[in-house]
């Protein structure tokens, strides 16, 4: 996917470019961030880090996305509590929206989210049915829980969900053929709820003992059918896509700029 994306900038004729916003990031975050620089210089893309301080206001965020003047723009999550988060996304110009984090662009966008693109890719790739099957999803947040949901049900699988406040972990993931975490919590899917042969995608990641850990627990992928780890799993697959996002919306600039 990067050596195509590489291409495609080749034909672009420039260096794409986009801004990564972090405020007070985890070391989940720049484990993450590492990742995009890295991908990025292989896809001939040009990233920009812009470190805010913890205390910025949801206002003085905004106005810095307002600023940017790069091809696309990505606010890294979690952002601090005290941050309206809904706001922030918001003010991501639909036309720079390469995470596809804004309600808007998830509507009518130009490009697919990421992480649902990875999810769809890894299950073709895996040879894994969807239409039909059950599935469930762990979180339901905005960056991974809801627009696996929306991807899975538009590809025709039955989605339960489960979250801290409802549905039931060891009744429903024992049944699924394909489990989808992005919960945020170590191990929390254990070798013995897993149904033989499902497809586990974890893209849950949070902190254990120094290091990152996802959802599920290794051992899980003893039974599988289909088993991503974290890191190396989803995470570089996201990126790809994010990757193929910025050289497509630096395309539709340069379009609507009159730039051949």
């Amino acid at each position: 996917m990067l050596e195509k994306t590489r291409g495609e900038v080749a034909l672009l004729g420039r260096t794409p470019s986009f801004v990564a916003f972090v405020v007070a990031p985890s070391a989940a975050t720049l484990s993450y961030l590492r990742v995009k620089e890295r991908q990025a210089e292989r896809a001939g893309v040009h990233m920009v880090v812009r470190e805010l301080v913890e205390t910025s206001s949801t206002e003085e965020i905004i106005d810095e996305i307002r600023a940017a003047r790069e091809d696309a723009i990505i606010v890294q999550l979690p952002l601090p509590e005290h941050v309206d988060m809904m706001r922030v996304i918001e003010a991501i110009p639909e036309e720079k929206d390469a995470d596809v984090l804004s309600p808007v662009s998830r509507l009518r966008g130009e490009v697919m989210h990421p992480i649902a693109a990875s999810i769809k890719r890894i299950l073709e790739e895996g040879g894994v049915a969807i239409e039909g099957v059950r599935a469930v999803v762990v979180g339901q947040g905005w960056l991974v829980g809801q627009p696996a949901t929306a991807w899975l049900r538009e590809a025709g699988a039955d989605v339960a969900t489960v979250t801290k406040e409802s549905g039931d972990l060891r009744e429903l993931v024992p049944v699924a053929d394909i489990v989808v975490s992005g919960a945020g919590s170590p191990a929390l899917i254990t070798r013995e709820i897993v149904r033989p042969g499902a497809a586990l995608i974890d893209v849950g990641t949070s902190e254990l003992g120094g290091s990152i850990a996802g959802d599920v627990a290794p051992e899980a992928a003893e039974v599988a059918g289909l088993f991503t780890p974290v890191p190396g799993g989803v995470g570089p697959v996201a990126v790809a896509y994010l990757m193929r996002n910025v050289v497509h919306l630096a395309r539709l600039r340069d379009g609507e700029n009159g730039v051949h």
